[in-house]
Formats: C-alpha cells, structure tokens, sequence
C-alpha cells in the first residue's frame, strides 16, 4: 500500500474543497450565508463580544457584509487583516475598501495596530480535518497571524458555506485550530 505524504493529500483535498465552494457558491449561496449569519450573531451576543475579527469575504467565502453592517451599529470593534509580507496585522474596519492581492478587499493603509483581546476571531476555510484545524488558500498568512496573536483571541470560529471535512489528518500541528465551525 503507498503512503501519500501529507502535503500532497492536503493540495488534492484543497483542490476537491475548492470546487465544492465554487459550487456551493453558484447556488443558494444567499441563504447558506444567512443562516451562518444568524448563528454568529447568536454567539456573539451570548459572549457579549465587544470585539469581533472578520474577514472581507471573496466570492467563495459566507458574505459577511450584513453582519458587518449589524455589529456598527451596536458599536462593536471590527478589526480585519491588512496584508503584510506573508502574514497580515488587524486593522480597525473603515470605509474606503480597496481591492488587493487575491483580490482581497482592506481598508486603505492604517498604522492603527491593536494588540488588545479579541473576544471572537470569524476566519474563513476552505476545509478541515478530524483535527478541527483550518485548510485555506495555501498562503499561511492566518498560521502565521494566529502563532503571534493566539493568546488575544478569545474563541476561534471557522465558517463556510459547505463543509469539506477530512476523515483523515491533512494539516499541521501549526494549522489554526477552531473552538466552532459553522456551516448551513
């Protein structure tokens, strides 16, 4: 019997999860995204999260926007990634939006760096393994933002708009781990 090492079984089962979301995307993808949206705002008004880390969502990802919208006008924090290298830092979330790599959407540059907790972190996955740990793009940059800011973060939430999960362990020990995983 051959033994497919690990990085070659995480690229296949990245590739078949991105096709699922693709798919998952063309249709219905309005309602999937409202029902992982009701499910975040009912966690986050049960943590009483004054401070909320989100993601920009590309055409894939569960659309975050009204939740977005939502937790300004409860005043609450927001902060998302800013790129940076091969990693990213959180900045405050703010109107202009620009369109970066990946075709990523930030708020314009900001030198406003926060390093206070994060009550609840909503990060994006292509897919997961028995582990409960994260399979994204294949960048890193989260593996490296969350090696630093692990001990900021209060609860880790993957969400996504189908689960593709693995019965077998394709991640790292490195890999971002989720307290919660929230799907339609």
């Amino acid at each position: 019997m051959e033994v497919i090492p690990k990085e070659i079984r995480k690229k296949k089962f990245r590739k078949r999860c991105l096709e699922i979301l693709k798919k998952a995307a063309q249709r219905g993808s309005y309602v999937k995204d409202k029902k992982v949206l009701l499910q975040l705002q009912k966690i986050i008004l049960k943590m009483h999260a004054k401070t909320v880390m989100l993601y920009l969502p590309l055409e894939t990802e569960v659309n975050l926007y009204p939740l977005i919208q939502l937790l300004r006008k409860q005043k609450r924090q927001l902060y998302v990634p800013f790129m940076e290298g091969a990693s990213f830092r959180l900045v405050k979330y703010r109107y202009p939006l620009e369109t970066k790599r990946f075709g990523i959407k930030e708020p314009k540059y900001s030198r406003q760096y926060r390093n206070k907790q994060i009550d609840i972190a909503i990060i994006p996955i292509v897919g997961m393994d028995l582990t409960y740990r994260r399979v994204g793009f294949g960048k890193g940059m989260y593996d490296r933002f969350f090696e630093k800011e692990m001990k900021n973060i209060g609860k880790t939430v993957f969400v996504a708009r189908a689960l593709c999960f693995s019965n077998q362990i394709v991640t790292d020990s490195y890999d971002v781990k989720a307290d919660v995983v929230i799907v339609p």
